[in-house]
C-alpha cells in the first residue's frame, strides 16, 4: 500500500467531533496518521477499520491491530462486540465501508488542493484510456499519476497493482503520496465493483469517461441491467463534475440519458450507428491502420479537429485515445495545445503493458499477449491482429475459474469465428475444475458458423503456447488472450509465478525464432 512518506497526524477527538461518531473509550490526546482495513497494511498511528466480509468480520483482528500500533477501531455494532476486549477506543458507525471514503479523505486531507482527477469506466478500454490519457498529460508537461488494473504511477515511480480500483483507504493514501510528489493530474480506472463497494467514495472527479458496456461480470451482478446500473453512480454529481460518453455501444446513449451532470458525447465513424455519429459532439475517423500505430482524426464542435496517432493496433484503441483527449478538453486543456504537443512527438507516446503487446521479434510469427477476457474484447482484438496478418491467425486463450461462467460460451464462439487455428487452455482456475472450464469453452467454439482449421485443447498453458508456436510460421500471428500483464496464475488460492510474455519468448526461441 502506497502512503504519504510524511503524514500529517490529525486529532482523534477532532475526528470524532467532525463526524459525530459514538465512542467507547478515551480519545483525548490521541492522533491518527493513516487508515487501513488490513492488519497486513497497518502502520503505527493508524485507525483500523473493521468491516464485515464474506468470510468473517475485520473487527475480529482488533487485538492484532492493537499489537501493530493501531490507535483506535472504527466498526459497526457487530464489530464492536468482537473488538470489546482489544483495549482500544471503539468508534461506532452503522456502515464502516460506506463511511470509509469520507473518513480517509479527512485523514489524508485529499480534498485540500486536489489534483485534476479523471475517472474512466466501462467493460473494455478502461485501462487503455487511462494510460493514453496519462501519456498525453505527460506530453503536455504535467507530473502525472495513474491507478489502473496493471499499475500505479506516481510521477516516474511504478508499482504493480493488486486491485483494478483500490479500497477507499488505499486510494486516498495514494493520492496523498502523489501530492507529496507534485502530481498535478491523475487518471483512475474505475470498475463497476469499485462503485458498488464504495472504493471511490470521497473523490470528486473533474471528468468521468465511459467507454462501452458488454457481457462481463455477471458473477457479481444478476444481469446486464444490474451491471449497467452499477456504472451509473460515476455519472452523478456526488462523484463527478462532468463526463464524456462514447456512443459506440448502445449503453452509451443510456448513460447520457441517466447522467445528472453535463455530458459531452463522442462516436467512432463506422462503429457507432449513423444516427449516433450524426448526433455526437465529437467524432473519430480512422485514417490509417499500421502494425505499429493507428492514425485518426478527432473532430469536435465548430469544426475543430486534430489528427494524431496512438501506438496500438485496432480502431477501438483509437477510440480510447480520442475519448481520453476529449476528457482533457472538458477539463480545460486547449485542443490546439494538445495537438501541438502530440505533433512534436509524432503522436501519443505510451506503453500499455499487456494490451495487444507484441512480444516476438522481427522474424517468425508475431505473438501478442492481451488482457482481454470478454467476448467483445476478443472480437475487436482478433480483428485488429488479423488485419496485419498475411498468414494464419492463431488464437490461444483460457477462462477464469470461479468467475462469470455465463460468458464462456460466447468467448469460445467468438474466438473460433475469428481465428484459423484455436488453442483452448487454462487461465486462473482458482478452485474450479479446469477440465470443466475448457469443456464449456469448447462447446462455445462449436457454435461458430465458420469453424477454424483446427481446434486444440492443450493443458497447461506452458504447453499450449509451445503447441501454438509449433503450428505457426513466418507471416502467421498468435494472439494469447487473458494473461496480458499479469505475472501469476491463481491455482487453488495460490498465486503461482507465471509470465505469458516470457513463456511466449521462450517458446519462440525453442522453435528457432
Amino acid at each position: 500500500m502506497l502512503r504519504p512518506e510524511h503524514p500529517s497526524p490529525r486529532s482523534l477527538a477532532g475526528f470524532v467531533q467532525e463526524f459525530g461518531i459514538e465512542v467507547t473509550g478515551a480519545v483525548d490526546g490521541l492522533e491518527i496518521s493513516g487508515v487501513t482495513l488490513s492488519t497486513g497494511d497497518l502502520h503505527p498511528g493508524d485507525l483500523f477499520v473493521g468491516v464485515k466480509g464474506f468470510k468473517g468480520h475485520g473487527a475480529s483482528y482488533a487485538a492484532q491491530a492493537r499489537e501493530g500500533g493501531a490507535v483506535a477501531i472504527l466498526t459497526d455494532a457487530e464489530g464492536a462486540e468482537l473488538a470489546a476486549d482489544a483495549g482500544l477506543p471503539i468508534l461506532l458507525v452503522e456502515n464502516p465501508r460506506l463511511a470509509l471514503g469520507e473518513i480517509a479523505a479527512w485523514v489524508y486531507r485529499t480534498r485540500e488542493h486536489p489534483p485534476l482527477l479523471f475517472g474512466t469506466t466501462g467493460t473494455n478500454g478502461k485501462t487503455s484510456t487511462s494510460y493514453l490519457l496519462e501519456a498525453v498529460l505527460r506530453q503536455l508537461g504535467l507530473v502525472t499519476g495513474l491507478s489502473s488494473t496493471s499499475e500505479r504511477h506516481i510521477g516516474d515511480l511504478t508499482i504493480v497493482s493488486r486491485l483494478t480500483t483500490p479500497e477507499a483507504s488505499e486510494m486516498h493514501a495514494l493520492l496523498a503520496r502523489m501530492r507529496e510528489s507534485g502530481v498535478r493530474a491523475v487518471a483512475v480506472e474505475v470498475s463497476a465493483q469499485a462503485l458498488t463497494h464504495h472504493r471511490v467514495d470521497g473523490l470528486l472527479f473533474d471528468v468521468a469517461g465511459f467507454t462501452n458496456l458488454s457481457h462481463d461480470h455477471l458473477d457479481d451482478y444478476a444481469d446486464m441491467e444490474e451491471y449497467f446500473q452499477a456504472k451509473l453512480p460515476l455519472f452523478q454529481p456526488e462523484l463527478s463534475k462532468r463526463a464524456v460518453v462514447c456512443l459506440d455501444s448502445p449503453y452509451g446513449v443510456r448513460v447520457v440519458e441517466e447522467a445528472r451532470i453535463p455530458v459531452t458525447t463522442i462516436a467512432t465513424i463506422g462503429h457507432a450507428s449513423a444516427e449516433d455519429v450524426a448526433g455526437a459532439d465529437w467524432t473519430v475517423e480512422i485514417l490509417e491502420s499500421a502494425p505499429a500505430y493507428t492514425e485518426f482524426r478527432l473532430t469536435g464542435p465548430e469544426g475543430r479537429s486534430l489528427v494524431t496517432r496512438e501506438p496500438l493496433i485496432g480502431w477501438h484503441m483509437a477510440a480510447n485515445a480520442a475519448l481520453g483527449i476529449v476528457m482533457l478538453v472538458e477539463a480545460g486543456f486547449e485542443l490546439e495545445a494538445i495537438g501541438a504537443a502530440l505533433d512534436a512527438d509524432g503522436g501519443i507516446r505510451a506503453y500499455l503493458p499487456g494490451r495487444t503487446e507484441r512480444v516476438s521479434g522481427d522474424r517468425g510469427p508475431q505473438v501478442y499477449v492481451d488482457f482481454g477476457h470478454s467476448p467483445d474484447a476478443f472480437e475487436n482484438t482478433l480483428a485488429a491482429v488479423r488485419q496485419f496478418t498475411t498468414g494464419k491467425t492463431i488464437m490461444l486463450f483460457g477462462a477464469d475459474g470461479d468467475r462469470d461462467a455465463s460468458k464462456r460460451s460466447e468467448m469460445g464462439r467468438v474466438a473460433a469465428q475469428g481465428s484459423d487455428i484455436l488453442v483452448i487452455t487454462d487461465h486462473h482456475p482458482r478452485f474450479e475444475d479446469i477440465q470443466q472450464i475448457r469443456t464449456q469453452l469448447l462447446a462455445g467454439a462449436a457454435l461458430a458458423e465458420d469453424q477454424p482449421e483446427q481446434i486444440l485443447e492443450v493443458s497447461p498453458p506452458e504447453a499450449a503456447i509451445v503447441a501454438a508456436v509449433g503450428l505457426a510460421g513466418e507471416g502467421d500471428s498468435i494472439l494469447w488472450a487473458g494473461p496480458g500483464h499479469q505475472d501469476y496464475r491463481d491455482i487453488e488460492g495460490v498465486r503461482t509465478p507465471y509470465s505469458a510474455r516470457e513463456l511466449a519468448r521462450a517458446a519462440l526461441r525453442e522453435a528457432g525464432w
